[in-house]
C-alpha cells in the first residue's frame, strides 16, 4: 500500500550549456557543498567526402551556489574545454589533501582536476593529471571507492568502456595508475560501482544485458555472479552509503531494481519508470530516497523504504521532474538544505532575469509544479493558481526542501529546482 505523502516543486533556474549536456555532480566536501560542476558532450558532424573518425568535444562549468540570490542562484564561475565527458564523479573525501574531480572522456583519457580557493575567496579547477585508460574507446563510467564518506588513504577509481573493460586504478601522490583491467562484457560496459561497505567488491552493467560482480581480491578471472534479470541493457548501478548491502540498479529497459547484495538472484524490488534508467543516486542523507534520471521520461524520485524494509514490491515514485524537452541524462542531489523563498513582490514578475522559457504539460495530480509568466519569472508560490488541493504541501506539515540539478542533452539544458516534501509519517 503506498504510504501518504505530499510534495511541491519548483523551477528556480535554467541554463543553456550550449553543447549537449548529460551529467551534473555536487561537490560532497565540505565545505565546497556549494560548488556545482556540469560536463557535456557534441559530437562534431563530419562531411561526408572526409574520411576520418568522429570529432566529440565537450565543456566542463563550475557553478556555485547562492541561496541569497533568489532569482539566478547558480553563477558559472569557470569553463573549460575538454575532450566529450560521458561521465564524471568527485573524489568523496579529499585525496592528498586535494578536492579532486574526475572526468570519464571519448578520448579513453581519464581527467583529474582539483578545486581550490583564491584569497578572494572564488572557487576554479586546475588539471592535476590525465592517464588514457585504453586507445580507440569511450570511457562511459567512472566511481570512487569511499562512497559513504569515509577518510580513507587507499583511495581507488572504478571506471568502464565502450569496449567492455572495466578498470580499477588506485591513487599515487597526484595520479590514478592502473591496477587492473579486464574485459568484462561483450558490448559496451556501460556502468560500473563500488559497493560503499566492501571496497573489495564492484559491480559492472553493460549492454549485453548482464549485471556482473567483482571481488578484487579473487582478481578478474571469473565474476562473483552474474544476472539476467534486467532485459536490456544495465546502465546505472549505485550502492546506499546508508543501507549495508542495498544496491539499486537501472536499465534501458525501464525498470530500477533493488538488490540485497549478499542475494543476487532475486531482487527486493522491481519498479519500472517508463523510461530507461541512465542514472541513479541515492540521496546523500536520506537513506530511502533515490533519485532516477529516466532518458524519455523525465526525472523521477523514488521513496525506497516500503520496498527495502517489507515485503518488497515496487517503490513509491513521491516526486516527477518534468521541465526537460530532451534526454533526461544527469541527475545529483545537493548536501545544502532549500528554504522556502520569501514572498516576492507581485511587480516583480516583470524584470527579465534571463530565463528560459519552458513549455510543458500539466504534472500529475500528486505534484504541484510552479509556473511561468510571460517575461520568463517563476511566479511565487502564493499567487500561483497550479496547486494541487489534495495533494499540495500543508504549510502546518513538516516540510522537508531539497536541492537538485538535472540536465538533458538535445535541448542542452541545465536545471536547479528544489523539491518540498512531506514525508509519510509527518503527513498522516
Amino acid at each position: 500500500m503506498q504510504r501518504n505523502s505530499r510534495s511541491r516543486i519548483r523551477s528556480l533556474q535554467v541554463f543553456d550549456t550550449e553543447l549537449n549536456a548529460d551529467t551534473v555532480e555536487w561537490c560532497p566536501v565540505s565545505p565546497h557543498h556549494s560548488i556545482l560542476a556540469c560536463g557535456t558532450y557534441q559530437l562534431q558532424t563530419q562531411k561526408e567526402e572526409e574520411d576520418v573518425p568522429p570529432r566529440r568535444t565537450g565543456r566542463l562549468y563550475l557553478f556555485k551556489y547562492q541561496a541569497e540570490a533568489l532569482r539566478s542562484p547558480l553563477t558559472e564561475i569557470q569553463r573549460i574545454d575538454t575532450p566529450a565527458i560521458l561521465d564524471m564523479k568527485w573524489c568523496h573525501v579529499p585525496a592528498s589533501g586535494k578536492v579532486v574531480l574526475g572526468l570519464a572522456t571519448s578520448t579513453g583519457e581519464l581527467q583529474l582536476h582539483t578545486l581550490s580557493d583564491s584569497q578572494e575567496g572564488s572557487s576554479s579547477l586546475q588539471k592535476l593529471s590525465s592517464m588514457e585508460v585504453g586507445a580507440d574507446r569511450l570511457l562511459l563510467s567512472l566511481d570512487w571507492s569511499t562512497g559513504r564518506m569515509d577518510s580513507s588513504s587507499d583511495v581507488q577509481a572504478v571506471c568502464s568502456d565502450s569496449a567492455g573493460s572495466v578498470s580499477v586504478l588506485s591513487w599515487d601522490e597526484g595520479a590514478l595508475k592502473t591496477s587492473s583491467q579486464w574485459k568484462a562484457h561483450d558490448f559496451e560496459a556501460w556502468i560500473s560501482a563500488f559497493s560503499y561497505w566492501d571496497t573489495h567488491m564492484l559491480y559492472s552493467g553493460g549492454d549485453d544485458c548482464k549485471l556482473k560482480g567483482w571481488d578484487l581480491r579473487m582478481g578478474p578471472s571469473s565474476p562473483t555472479f552474474i544476472s539476467k534479470r534486467h532485459s536490456m541493457g544495465v546502465c546505472s548501478i549505485h550502492s546506499n552509503p546508508h543501507r549495508q548491502h542495498i544496491l539499486a540498479t537501472g536499465s534501458y529497459d525501464e525498470k530500477v531494481l533493488l538488490w540485497d547484495e549478499r542475494n543476487m538472484r532475486h531482487p527486493l524490488s522491481e519498479t519500472s519508470l517508463g523510461g530507461g534508467v541512465w542514472r541513479l543516486k541515492w540521496h546523500p542523507t536520506q537513506q530511502h530516497l533515490l533519485l532516477a534520471a529516466c532518458m524519455h521520461n523525465h526525472f523521477r524520485i523514488l521513496d525506497c523504504q516500503h520496498s527495502t524494509e517489507a515485503s518488497g514490491g515496487s517503490c513509491a515514485v513521491v516526486a516527477s521532474y518534468i521541465l526537460h524537452n530532451s534526454l533526461a541524462y544527469g541527475a545529483d542531489w545537493s548536501r545544502l538544505t532549500s528554504s522556502p523563498a520569501p514572498t516576492q513582490a507581485k511587480e516583480s514578475l516583470t524584470e527579465v532575469g534571463g530565463h528560459l522559457k519552458i513549455q510543458y504539460e500539466s504534472p500529475t495530480a500528486s505534484v504541484d509544479t510552479c509556473l511561468e509568466d510571460d517575461s520568463g519569472q517563476y511566479i511565487p508560490e502564493d499567487i500561483t493558481a497550479s496547486s494541487t488541493a489534495g495533494d499540495a504541501v500543508h504549510p502546518d506539515h513538516d516540510v522537508t526542501s531539497f536541492l537538485v540539478a538535472t540536465c538533458s542533452f538535445y535541448d542542452h539544458v541545465l536545471h536547479l529546482w528544489r523539491w518540498d516534501w512531506t514525508p509519510p509519517d509527518a503527513s498522516s
